[in-house]
């Protein structure tokens, strides 16, 4: 890090502790009014995890997703001011400095630390996706939140999208992208519930294709289900037509049962929701990498790529990881 770089942090992280006092207070708006509004409705409150790190994302310049910031300003679980608050200091910032956190602007070298895993998984699924995107004709994600990657195809591009997600989340979804005024027409939403419902059976009474190439983007879901439903989906993926692929992201069993207080409070905000963490995880005995090639190869795929977040040694196994896998 030169000089001025070491000077253009030093006055952010300035700034940002100047800003801390505020910033507990909107995190505090921020989270009750995510809570409150998740009790009321049963819309899920974890589809915040990945849509809060890809808006910082296009706030500070690291990855443009325009659907998302239009979304952003019409969630009714999102407390606006709470928002403006919460990241009025990071933004201010990065303003006067140019410099953008860590968090917010891999890759960069090295292996991403869990507390970088949203925004590190983002730009995992985006390149991911980029690598299949001129080989395949369906476009699938499971567990869809508030993902925004249907509507930021490129212009022209023919690929069918359908967007699986629980029947209580997806009406959600379906009216924000209505108020916010994004065109839904190439995408077909597809209700269903890992655990108790094909989700295969319905997408294909829903129009999609089994004999043409898929991508399956499956994004911060898995940790939220129990072996078998993980692999029941992954198996339904393998059915489908070679040059197929799937991407996902999974914990390791430390992770599932770690201790540290901001895991604790992480589950706990997680329960008072009604969504506590499930029990599927991937064994991170080193090395990771054919702990799931193996597990993926029981299910009839093969593995493509891995990455750690979190260090891999002899000592500290990694806590999350990310795959893609072929059919």
């Amino acid at each position: 890090m030169s000089v001025r770089e070491k000077i253009q942090s030093g006055v952010f992280r300035a700034v940002q502790i100047a800003g801390l006092p505020v910033i507990v207070v909107a995190y505090l708006l921020f989270v009750l009014k995510m809570i409150g509004f998740s009790r009321r409705t049963g819309v899920s409150a974890s589809i915040l995890a990945s849509f809060y790190p890809r808006w910082m994302m296009h706030q500070l310049g690291t990855r443009r997703d325009d659907p998302c910031v239009r979304l952003m300003r019409v969630l009714p679980n999102v407390s606006q001011l709470g928002l403006r608050l919460l990241t009025g200091p990071t933004l201010l910032a990065h303003r006067l400095t140019g410099h953008v956190p860590k968090i917010y602007r891999y890759p960069y070298p090295g292996v991403p630390p869990m507390k970088d895993q949203p925004a590190a998984r983002t730009t995992f699924f985006d390149e991911a996706l980029a690598r299949h995107l001129a080989d395949v004709d369906q476009l699938v994600i499971l567990g869809a939140g508030l993902d925004t990657r249907s509507y930021r195809l490129p212009a022209g591009s023919s690929i069918r999208c359908f967007e699986v997600d629980t029947p209580w989340t997806q009406p959600f979804k379906r009216a924000m992208l209505k108020k916010a005024g994004i065109d839904t027409a190439r995408v077909t939403f597809v209700p269903a519930d890992f655990e108790r419902e094909d989700w295969f059976e319905k997408i294909v009474a829903a129009g999609f294709d089994p004999s043409k190439p898929t991508f399956f983007l499956w994004e911060a879901v898995t940790m939220y289900l129990d072996r078998e439903a993980v692999e029941n989906t992954l198996r339904k993926v393998a059915g489908t037509v070679p040059g197929s692929a799937v991407a996902f992201d999974y914990f390791s069993r430390e992770q599932l049962g770690d201790q540290s207080a901001i895991w604790r409070y992480g589950r706990a905000v997680l329960k008072a929701v009604g969504e506590p963490m499930g029990t599927f995880s991937i064994d991170s005995t080193p090395p990771v990498r054919d702990r799931v090639a193996a597990f993926l190869a029981s299910c009839g795929l093969s593995l493509e790529e891995q990455r750690n977040f979190g260090q891999e040694t002899a000592r500290e196994r990694a806590r999350a990881g990310f795959a893609t896998a072929t059919v």
